[in-house]
Parts: C-alpha cells; structure tokens; sequence
C-alpha cells in the first residue's frame, strides 16, 4: 500500500467539503493491490451448515456505519438506513415484528438487553422501542452523528457520538446521566470504536490513538492508555485511529489501533499486560488462548493471549478488506468486500471453510451466538450458518 497516493485525494476532499473531518475509507482510496484471487482449487474441511438468509432490511448502505445485527433470547434485531428496525427469529429468520421511522436513518447499533431495544441515527438521535412488539419507549437526543453500536447494561446505555462525547443513557427513560468528551483529530478514518460496558466501567477507543476507560456511575476518567502514537508532519501521516471493536473478557482489555498496536491491559487499573507493533482499522477477536486481528493488508494475525507471542500469520486473503475477525469454537471467522465469509482454524491459521452471503462488501464483524455465526452486509443482507 503506497500512502502518498492519498495525499491529494485528501486535500481535494477536505477543500470541497469546507473542511470535513472525517475521512471516509481511507484505505480504500489508497489500496493499489487487487484483491488476492480466491483459489479455485480450495476443498473445504470443515462442514459449515447454512441455515438461512434474508434481507429484512437496507442495512448501512453507503453511510460509512458498520450495522450488524444484535443477538438477545433467541432473537435477532436489525436496523438500516431506511429508518426499520425489525426483531427475526434467529433459528429460521423469520419476520417477528417491524417498524419503521421515515425520518430517521439508522447507523449505530442495533443494541439489545432485557426487553429494550436501542438503535442510533445520523441525524444525531437515539431511540429506544420494546424488544417484545417494536413499541416506542424512548428517544434521546445527541446532537451528533451515531455510527457505532451502543453498549447496554441493566443501568446503563452507553453510547459514542461521532464528534467525541460519550454518553451514559438511562435506559429507564433515555434521560442523560453524564458527558465524558475526548478531543478528536482534525481529520480520521470514518468509523468509531463501541463502547463496552464491563463492571462499573465504560471502555472505549478513540480517533486519537487512546483506549479511556471511565466510571460508568458517573464518567468520570478512571485511566487512559496510548495504543496508537499520532505521529508525522501531515494530519493524514498522523491517522491513529481506534476504530475497531475492543473486547473486554475475564479483567483483560483487547484493543488495536490504525497504525499502532494490537495490546492487553488490565481493565482494573490500566496496566499494559503486552503489546505488538500492528496496523489495523478492523478489531479483535479472542479466545482462550488466542488473540486474533486483520491487519489493514487483510493478513490475519494470531498472537498467544497470555504471553503475545506470535502464534500464525495468513497471507491469503491479502487486500480482501476483511472485517474484525469473530470466534466461533476453534475458529476465526471474517467477512470481505466480495461477500464471502471464511473460516479459519485457531490452531494453525488454516482456512478450513468459506460461504458466500452475496456480491456486496461485508463489513461489519460476524455475530456468534451458541454454535451459529451471523454476517450482514452492507445491503442488508443477513445470513447464518451453523458451525461444528
């Protein structure tokens, strides 16, 4: 990947919108390499079972947002940007309930607990409807665009604006309980890091290479960690974002940043476990033993979760843009722009499996749920298959 070649791309863009800070796939514009050719000769080894596809919805269209779909007591919610929301049976796929909101278009979350649904807009907006019928029970207003899901617990919705405040919602009654706001860079990659509730904490990554974490009583800065060190001459040689989704499991924080690290810190307190050098927009995946990321080449890394070390590289799907991988059993599964879905053993990086959801890029990370792998691309299209 040459970087120089976006430099005027860059510069004609920022003019031509008076100065837009956000930058929308960077790396697609910059990507000179054609995607790696899918090899013809591949015999799949592992049995991956399809059980259904459907395509409730629009999903994220050209908004730059990653929708996925949300997994809560054997439903599956889905929004687009053609302002639905709709509950699926997660076995077959089937319609439980939809509604729809011409005024709005939907680009952060699906999120789901309990009976609540919450899903966020571009036009700075976030509702909340009834997980049982599609009811409306709330709305609250953000003042900025939401392109990333919000994080739910039983007290809390926390939600991650695109100009830099975090929010902490009331899931009661969409009341605001506090701010924390974090300077953004002039300019970033279009994306967001969710946040994650985990214990009375709120983690999160953000456009200026920081994981912060903060109390989720109040929002007040519990600890912050540099995981991507903006570093250059130019804004765009200083690109250090933390777009993809950080995983919290066990007291152990995963993250990886845009030209920074993949890392582990101790949820508690901060402190770094390890880190390795990595370039990546996508985000993690981890297991029990394995730390799994695609690098902004689309190698597929794996590193030992307790020590780093470096357990395999994959080559093969190189310049596919894939998404952050999700771990399923003992494997990793990613998504790519030309709608496949592969599977990769965690023992030795080996693609055992691949399915084909559609033409459409996927790029939001797969949802596993029990022993099935959801993927929905950028259309809308939803598909599961059921691994052994």
């Amino acid at each position: 990947m040459k970087r120089a070649l976006v430099v005027p791309v860059i510069a004609a863009a920022i003019v031509a919108l008076g100065g837009c800070k956000w930058l929308d796939k960077l790396g697609r514009k910059d990507n000179v390499e054609p995607p790696t050719p899918l090899s013809e000769s591949f015999t799949p080894t592992l049995a991956v079972q399809s059980l259904w596809t459907a395509t409730p919805g629009k999903g994220a269209g050209n908004s730059g947002a990653r929708l996925r779909p949300a997994v809560a007591d054997g439903r599956l919610y889905v929004a687009g940007v053609d302002g639905s929301v709709q509950a699926l049976d997660a076995a077959t796929g089937r319609n439980l309930w939809s509604v729809r909101d011409k005024k709005e278009r939907w680009s952060g979350g699906p999120a789901a607990n309990g009976d609540l649904v919450v899903v966020g807009s571009l036009e700075g907006s976030l509702h909340a409807f009834s997980a049982t019928d599609g009811s409306p029970r709330w709305q609250s207003r953000i003042d900025a665009e939401i392109i990333t899901a919000p994080a739910m617990g039983n007290d809390l919705v926390a939600v991650r604006a695109q100009n830099g405040r975090l929010f902490g919602i009331d899931p009661a009654d969409g009341s605001r309980k506090w701010v924390y706001e974090q300077a953004v860079p002039a300019l970033s990659l279009r994306g967001n890091s969710s946040p994650v509730i985990a214990g009375d904490l709120v983690v999160g990554g953000y456009d200026s290479g920081r994981l912060v974490a903060v109390r989720s009583s109040d929002g007040a800065l519990a600890w912050t960690q540099l995981l991507s060190n903006a570093e250059g001459r130019t804004e765009v040689e200083r690109l250090a974002d933390i777009d993809g989704q950080v995983v919290v499991d066990a007291n152990e924080v995963f993250a990886v940043g845009y030209r920074g690290q993949i890392a582990v810190f101790y949820a508690d307190s901060g402190r770094p476990a390890w880190g390795r050098e990595m370039n990546s927009y996508a985000g993690v995946g981890v297991s029990a033993t394995a730390v799994v990321t695609s690098d902004a080449e689309g190698n597929v890394w794996a590193f030992d979760r307790q020590s780093g070390a470096n357990l395999w590289k994959n080559e093969e799907l190189r310049h596919r843009w894939l998404t952050a991988p999700a771990i399923i059993g003992n494997h990793a599964v990613v998504g790519d722009l030309d709608g496949w879905v592969h599977w990769l053993e965690l023992g030795e990086g080996r693609l055992v499996a691949r399915q084909r959801l559609g033409k459409k890029p996927i790029e939001s990370t797969p949802v596993v749920a029990d022993d099935v792998v959801y993927v929905e691309d950028v259309e809308g299209r939803i598909g599961a298959w059921r691994t052994p």
